[in-house]
């Protein structure tokens, strides 16, 4: 390699060829099949890494729905929501989400991190302020530091020390907080409506993030917004269809006004190609099969029990966690690679998450339910991550 100053740390970065060389690296792996039971390597295994909490992503409806906008239109729009790529199909999505979340608007985006990236940075100008949780999601954090306004950073969850940054902000000035619905590591619940009353007293708008919240909370999977009966007092609702509604892309709710604005200078999306047909009737497919299928919610939180009570009875800890996201906490980096591969050794998929995604110590094993998951699946996974536990000494 030529040496350039600009490639040096990339000759200096070693952390995943150290992996490798222990046999524990634990990305990228490649799958052969998607659904509770994956290929990975020519073996099945338990997944329990998915974020397709409904088990949508491969449910018949959705892959027929899917095929038949391909035969119709094509494999792309070869070009963006701006100019040549909306189409029909992208309009009835709209419709259709605004009215899961209950606000006039939606606007498709082409992936959920964009869309944080593009709703943010177009909203939040020079001299304004963005106020965010110190766990908010990593597209949170890019939509931040892209826009021209000052991040003032909150503790997680702590609405002291929300009320402070927001005290210290001059009253004359635009702010918006925003805030994941379910925090995808922690699988933490917001408090919007505390969050949603210091906002209104120090007059600034709200975002939520209903990526992980979309499918697990409300009645019918409409979210943490709809859950907490707070659509009139929340600003901006966002979410993805790349967890629940089995497809590709991401969408932001609000009212109309404020969605014309986003969508005539939001850079995110008027340069980037529109997702394809396909993509866009899958997530439609899936967004009728959960409002017409409640009870896949219900199992959702019957997994949810069954896998959360087991672990904490044997001793985890699983970060107060109150959703189907459950992380458990390992310690070292290296113990979260080594249980990672005794999991998958004994036919289960789980994630690792290390630092600086955590503080150096808190490496966690993060797993996700979804209502595809059989009682049998789950008892099989109790069994193994208990094992493994107890080999490492977590337990």
């Amino acid at each position: 390699m030529p040496d350039k100053p600009i490639l040096k740390k990339c000759g200096q970065f070693t952390r995943a060829n150290e992996a490798r060389a222990s046999g524990v690296y634990p990305y990228f792996r490649p799958l052969s099949s998607v659904g509770s039971e994956v290929i990975l390597n020519g073996k099945k295994v338990l997944m329990l890494g998915s974020n397709s909490y409904l088990g949508l992503n491969h449910h018949p409806r959705v892959i027929e729905a899917a095929k038949r906008a391909m035969d119709s239109y094509g494999t792309s729009c070869a070009g963006s929501r701006f100019l040549n790529g909306t189409l029909d199909i992208h309009l009835e999505l709209e419709e259709e989400l605004a009215k899961l979340v209950k606000k006039p608007k939606a606007l498709v985006f082409s992936t959920g991190f964009l869309t944080n990236l593009g709703v943010i940075s177009s909203m939040v100008g020079r001299g304004e302020f963005i106020v965010i949780d110190s766990l908010d999601h990593a597209s949170i954090v890019e939509g931040s530091r892209l826009a021209f306004g000052k991040i003032l950073k909150f503790r997680h969850m702590d609405m002291k020390h929300l009320e402070e940054r927001l005290f210290w902000i001059p009253p004359v000035k635009g702010k918006m907080v925003v805030v994941d619905g379910i925090f995808s590591m922690e699988g933490h619940i917001a408090p919007l409506p505390q969050i949603v009353e210091l906002a209104e007293k120090y007059n600034a708008a709200v975002m939520v993030d209903e990526a992980h919240s979309i499918g697990v909370m409300g009645p019918r999977g409409e979210g943490c917004t709809v859950h907490f009966g707070l659509t009139d007092r929340v600003d901006l609702i966002m979410g993805t269809f790349s967890k629940t509604l089995g497809s590709i892309g991401g969408f932001v709710a609000g009212e109309e006004e404020v969605l014309d604005y986003i969508q005539h200078v939001s850079r995110a999306l008027i340069f980037s190609a529109s997702i394809p047909a396909s993509a866009a009737a899958a997530a439609l497919e899936a967004l009728r099969i959960m409002l017409e299928e409640p009870d896949l919610v219900d199992r959702l939180w019957h997994n949810t029990r069954r896998m959360k009570g087991a672990l904490d009875a044997f001793g985890f800890d699983t970060y107060g966690s109150e959703t189907p996201i459950i992380p458990v906490l390992v310690g070292e980096d290296l113990t979260a690679f080594k249980m990672t591969k005794l999991l998958q050794d004994d036919g289960i998929f789980v994630n690792p998450v290390i630092s600086p995604a955590v503080p150096p110590g808190g490496a966690l094993i993060r797993i996700s339910l979804t209502a595809a998951h059989s009682d049998e699946q789950i008892d099989r996974a109790i069994a193994a991550v208990g094992k493994a536990g107890k080999a490492l000494g977590i337990i």
